[in-house]
């Protein structure tokens, strides 16, 4: 299978602490992988270094092949990879419809206005929120700010999506709303790589399963082999999951 993204010993220090120490795996091309660990483990950081946020001290960052280490968050975001956030961040003050066309702005492909616009109202349906593109963010619940922030970044074009921690604060049927959208579009050709603590749905749905503990990959796998692993219940799970 065709490796999209590859991380190669990667660490990453804050003055003396220690946050990422030695981490490497890679993404396939079209596959919905999973990254869990106890809260500190290291997740958010290493997507944050993915996506240019932060510069690893040590170790690389690979892309379809080629090094985006040292690139710019807009930089990395124009080759493909796109992200949500764990705390959203939408434009509250701007409409459903402005927030996504920061994505088309900014994304992968350039577009004249009238075909922006038209791209715009594709991720909102997508997501089912085309009937609410004139009202402002800010007026909306916590699932539709999800969607947003889901819409504007697939209007970016990804061939990468990083979802980080996407299912906090939903009810089961939400959760299930959500997910359906996830698969769909991973079905349409982005790669998916997930942050996340509900873990009875991400391992319904993962290829793969990484776990982050204290920084450092403990285990990768199948989610039944991740779920059943003897340090990844004992510093993580608990219990295996059904």
């Amino acid at each position: 299978m065709v490796t999209t993204l590859e991380v190669k010993e990667v660490s990453k220090y804050f003055g003396g602490l220690r946050a990422l120490n030695n981490v490497s795996f890679e993404v396939r091309q079209k596959e919905l992988l999973g990254l869990i660990g106890p809260n500190g483990a290291g997740k958010t950081t290493l997507f944050n270094i993915i996506c240019g946020d932060y510069k690893p001290t040590y170790g690389v960052i690979q892309f379809n092949g080629e090094d985006i280490t040292r690139l710019k968050p807009y930089e990395i975001c124009k080759k493909g990879i796109a992200r949500t956030y764990q705390l959203i961040k939408p434009f509250l003050e701007l409409t459903v419809s402005q927030n996504v066309m920061f994505g088309i702005m900014f994304g992968r492909i350039r577009y004249d206005r009238k075909v922006a616009v038209e791209e715009a109202e594709k991720a909102l349906e997508l997501v089912g929120l085309l009937v609410k593109r004139e009202v402002l963010v800010k007026g909306l619940s916590i699932l539709e700010r999800k969607k947003v922030e889901l819409a504007r970044a697939l209007a970016t074009a990804p061939k990468l999506l990083l979802l980080d921690e996407p299912l906090a604060g939903l009810n089961p049927k939400e959760v299930e709303e959500f997910m359906g959208i996830i698969e769909f579009v991973r079905r349409n050709g982005v790669t998916i790589f997930m942050i996340e603590h509900v873990l009875k749905t991400l391992m319904n749905h993962a290829d793969r399963i990484i776990v982050l503990h204290h920084g450092e990959k403990i285990a990768e796998g199948s989610p039944a082999e991740v779920t059943n692993d003897r340090r990844v219940i004992e510093a993580y799970i608990g219990a295996p999951v059904c």
